[in-house]
């Protein structure tokens, strides 16, 4: 934690908290105070405490703004307020040690990012970073344990991978590339090293803010062996984050009543990438109205539906905004009527979804997401316009 720096945010956007805390000076005040946001962040994990802030005493404690809506100039000046920090060689262990991380990305002192960087010149590629993380960095260490931050990158000039969770031998790293030819690794980049996206494109204040208000997330997940849930902290890939961008890129520039066809590969991470898209589509405005009315989302079977219901839940931060139609068409009535925003359905139930909304809702708008290609057929039903993708 870079503890000047959380100081200096505080007492900037916050002057009247920052009083009442009474953090202006080291004592036991602040010492309180860091204990209960260390406690926080053990608990809820950063990206939770960032999005939500803390509560500490009578105190209501912001420790991020998210991004503004437009003509909002009060929360434009709160956002440019956030101070966005690379420390290089940053020191992290408790010992003697002294050991450092090449290095990290702090938002209002609290670290987000950390990288173990190598270059292919000297002989060193990022399976050496990866191998860096395994070996070298141990998850006890109060940076590396879960929750801490929202992700490890791995890189070197050609190539990226990421870990979200550090578990020495058993880290699970994930490619973060743009693919190239239909395969693996990142296209030739005629300005530069191949890897240079990552500055250029993720690593930017609107879209690490995006990262956070609308991707970054821990959920329970049911283990396999025992049926308990555990904790796992989900961190878009690249194409994951591509794909929702474009989509709702096109959809605000050109509104609703087009038709898209995505390709995922198996083990691409489709249901979280339907999750994400189905729960901005939801918030999606043009012209200052929202766009579609519900989001409906077509499983073809029945034992996705409950996964990619639960995924959906996992990342909608109101669920109360979901629900899946399991018995009829009255279901869907009594969701809209009760302002569900998305609405699960297997394939087997879609003529009856489709029915419903015929008949009593023809003057709405709906955006339909259709899982598995061969779904696609049932869009002849919607009254949509094609468009090749």
């Amino acid at each position: 934690m870079d503890i000047d720096k959380l100081i200096a945010f505080l007492e900037t956007t916050q002057p009247k908290v920052y009083s009442q805390l009474g953090i202006a000076a080291d004592g036991p005040a602040r010492l309180k105070f860091l204990a209960r946001l260390q406690g926080e962040i053990a608990k809820r994990g950063v990206v939770d405490v960032l999005r939500k802030g803390i509560q500490h005493g009578a105190s209501s404690v912001d420790l991020f703004y998210g991004a503004p809506s437009p003509g909002n100039p009060k929360a434009a000046q709160r956002f440019e307020a956030n101070l966005f920090s690379v420390t290089r060689q940053l020191r992290y262990s408790r010992d003697e040690s002294q050991l450092s991380i090449d290095l990290a990305i702090f938002i209002n002192g609290l670290p987000i990012i950390t990288f173990e960087l190598k270059n292919r010149l000297t002989k060193q590629t990022v399976q050496d970073a990866v191998e860096q993380y395994m070996r070298d960095r141990d998850p006890r260490e109060l940076l590396f344990q879960f929750g801490r931050c929202l992700v490890h990158f791995a890189v070197d000039d050609q190539e990226v991978r990421f870990c979200t969770n550090l578990k020495g031998n058993d880290s699970w790293f994930l490619p973060f590339n743009k693919g190239f030819n239909d395969g693996a690794g990142n296209p030739p980049n005629p300005d530069g090293i191949k890897s240079d996206y990552m500055w250029r494109s993720i690593l930017i204040r609107r879209e690490l803010t995006d990262i956070i208000e609308n991707y970054a997330q821990i959920v329970n997940k049911p283990d396999e062996r025992t049926g308990r849930k555990k904790k796992e902290q989900i961190f878009p890939r690249y194409h994951q984050l591509d794909v929702v961008h474009k989509l709702l890129a096109d959809v605000h520039t050109r509104g609703a009543s087009y038709r898209y066809l995505i390709q995922h590969s198996a083990g691409s991470g489709k249901s979280n990438s339907i999750a994400w898209l189905s729960y901005q589509l939801v918030g999606l405005e043009r012209n200052g109205a929202p766009i579609f009315d519900s989001v409906i989302v077509v499983t073809d079977r029945r034992n996705l539906d409950k996964q990619i219901r639960d995924t959906i839940k996992d990342f909608t931060q109101v669920s109360s905004i979901v629900g899946a139609v399991t018995e009829g068409s009255w279901q869907l009535r009594e969701f809209l009527e009760s302002g569900k925003k998305i609405i699960i359905t297997t394939v087997q139930k879609f003529p009856f979804v489709l029915k419903e909304i015929g008949d009593e809702h023809r003057g709405r708008k709906f955006a339909i997401i259709i899982d598995e290609a061969q779904c696609q057929l049932l869009c002849l039903h919607c009254n949509t316009k094609e468009q090749d993708a």
